[in-house]
């Protein structure tokens, strides 16, 4: 995917996540933030899959286990949802090790348990 298609599909992450901390505001599960995330994106014709699983291997390729990203977005895009207080460097830690797992290069951040909506795009060189 071009550089030009990533931005414009991360705008449109951030347009449905404004509009949907909009409407709903701080103060539910993030579940919920998920689900009406994954619902707004599909209602806009972008292609989501929830609770993605990220293969988690040994430096030999054995298999360890699975993580599972909230949302991939376009066969391209990963999206870890948080309705924290605040984001910690774990949570970042967490998006960088789906992006290291997956090998994809792109990924979103976004909490919706403030009263301001954060939202941190993260690329992995």
């Amino acid at each position: 995917m071009t550089k030009e298609k990533t931005d414009k599909l991360c705008d449109q992450v951030r347009e449905c996540s404004f509009g949907l901390h909009k409407h709903l505001r701080h103060g539910h599960l993030e579940k919920i933030y998920v689900n009406g995330l994954a619902h707004r994106l599909k209602k806009v014709g972008v292609k989501v899959e929830q609770q993605f699983p990220v293969p988690v291997r040994d430096e030999d390729g054995t298999l360890l286990g699975d993580m599972y990203a909230d949302l991939f977005v376009e066969d391209e895009l990963i999206v870890e949802l948080k309705a924290v207080r605040a984001v910690t460097d774990e949570h970042v830690s967490q998006l960088l090790g789906y992006l290291r797992g997956s090998g994809k290069r792109y990924g979103l951040l976004i909490n919706f348990g403030s009263p301001k909506l954060f939202i941190k795009r993260y690329v992995l060189d």
